[in-house]
Formats: structure tokens, sequence, C-alpha cells
């Protein structure tokens, strides 16, 4: 399989990506810039160069050696929830949310510290409190996903695709995960028509192969119907991490935390 660069998947975004408040049309004003990254960059290295994404990325319990050359999932449906909202933006409906049209897009992990920019839309001023999106299985019974499918057939019935080796032996590694996904942003993130916002949604892959005491499982072992699927699952799901990141170095700009907490081994 063909794994589309970083800027092949700005041009996809750019043609399938509206905002629209309530999705009823354009938003005027200002604009979001929406990045991706694994790690943070270290804390003395300039945006300039954590932007170089390195690939494969190697982690170890001490014992397992896990290395992933390739990571890719698909999303649809990303929305921003204002602060004043009371409830998710499948619910709230109203101006409560700014829905921004994602009709699925295949986004391709970067490896290595830093960020790698995915997109940028159009959005509009305000505070929003919460960053929503689905972790989505492409069906046959929309037509929408049966053209992603047919542009990328690895794809079919699966939302998640991550390939490498573990202890020396390849491994392929695919999940029909299926989620909504609802980040907090805290403190919210402020936009005005005067300014872009950047966002960087860091999704921790040093604790997705790994049980709670911090030990590698063999991707291999987690794919549908085995043994591991259902920890993997969850592990994707709870490692999502979302944040204002106006210096691209895949920190949250505010201190926040992000990336590992549980001390595991990372090279």
């Amino acid at each position: 399989m063909r794994r589309p660069s970083v800027g092949t998947i700005a041009l996809i975004a750019a043609s399938t990506l509206a905002a629209c408040s309530d999705g009823s049309g354009p938003s005027g004003g200002g604009q979001l810039n929406f990045g991706l990254a694994s790690r943070p960059a270290a804390a003395s290295a300039s945006s300039a160069s954590a932007s170089v994404i390195g690939t494969p990325e190697t982690f170890t319990d001490g014992t397992n050696v896990l290395v992933v050359d390739t990571v890719q999932l698909v999303i649809r449906e990303l929305e921003l929830k204002r602060v004043e909202a009371t409830v998710s933006c499948g619910e709230s409906g109203g101006d409560h949310c700014e829905k921004l049209e994602v009709g699925p897009l295949l986004l391709d992990l970067p490896l290595g510290a830093g960020v790698a920019r995915a997109f940028s839309v159009p959005l509009a001023a305000g505070s929003y409190s919460e960053v929503e999106f689905e972790i989505h299985k492409p069906s046959d019974d929309d037509a929408s996903d049966a053209a992603f499918v047919q542009a990328h057939p690895d794809f079919a019935g699966r939302s998640v695709l991550v390939t490498g080796s573990f202890n020396g032996v390849r491994f392929h590694y695919s999940s029909d995960l299926d989620a909504e996904e609802e980040i907090e942003l805290s403190p919210p993130l402020v936009t005005t028509d005067a300014a872009a916002a950047d966002l960087t949604l860091l999704v921790d892959l040093d604790r997705w192969f790994r049980t709670g005491a911090g030990v590698l499982v063999d991707p291999a072992t987690a794919n549908v119907g085995l043994v591991n699927e259902g920890l993997v699952e969850t592990n994707i799901r709870a490692t999502l991490h979302a944040f204002e990141d106006e210096n691209h170095d895949g920190s949250d700009d505010h201190g926040g935390t992000s990336g590992s907490d549980d001390g595991s081994a990372h090279t």
C-alpha cells in the first residue's frame, strides 16, 4: 500500500472540509490549523527542527522491542464545541458547535518528535472547550465511505492500520474500531478573526501496545478477534490528547499534561 504524504493529506483535506455553524453554511473570520503528533519535541528543539519527522519509531520495556514503521487512522465529523454548550455536539444543535465536515479522512501519523500539519479550515471566532470526532470504520452503505474505500481498499471495514516488527518479527495490525471521541480543551481554545489558531492532536503511540504495567504486547495478538484486541482498542481511545500548540512542538502551550504519563520506556 502506498502511503500518502502529509502534503497529500492536506490537499485531500482542503477539498473535503468545509466549516459551518450547525451545518448551514461557511463560517466567516478565522482559521484553524490542525496538526498531528505522536511525541512532543525536546524542550531544546526549535520549531523548525521539531517539524522534521523521523521514522521508524522504537519502543521497549527492557525485554521486548517494538518497531513501528507506519500508523494510519480514519476519522470523520470533526467538531469544536463552544464553551457555552452544555451537551455534546451531536446532541446540542443550534450554534453550539462549529462542524468541520469530514467524510472520511485518512490521517498518516508522523513518527518521531514534533508536529506535522494535517490541514487548515475556516473557523468562526469564539471560545471552544472540546474537540469531537469519530474514529471511523468505512462501511458499504454510505456513498462517501464507498468512494473512500475505492481509493483506499486496505481500509474496507478497518479504521486503524499499523505496520512494523515485534522482537524482529514483522506484524500487520488492523482494527475495526468505530468510536466517538470527545477531548476536553483546557483552557479553552480561543480563536479570533485576526489570527489563525493551532490545534494539535497528540496520539500517544508509546502506550498503544502496552499492558497497564507497561509490558509490550505483540500487535499481531491484538488483531480482530484475538486476545489483546480489547486492550489495544481501549489504549487507542485513552491516549488521544488535544491542545493549543502555536509553536508546533507537540506540547500544550498552557503546560497541560500530554503524552505518556506512565513512565514507560521510549527510545
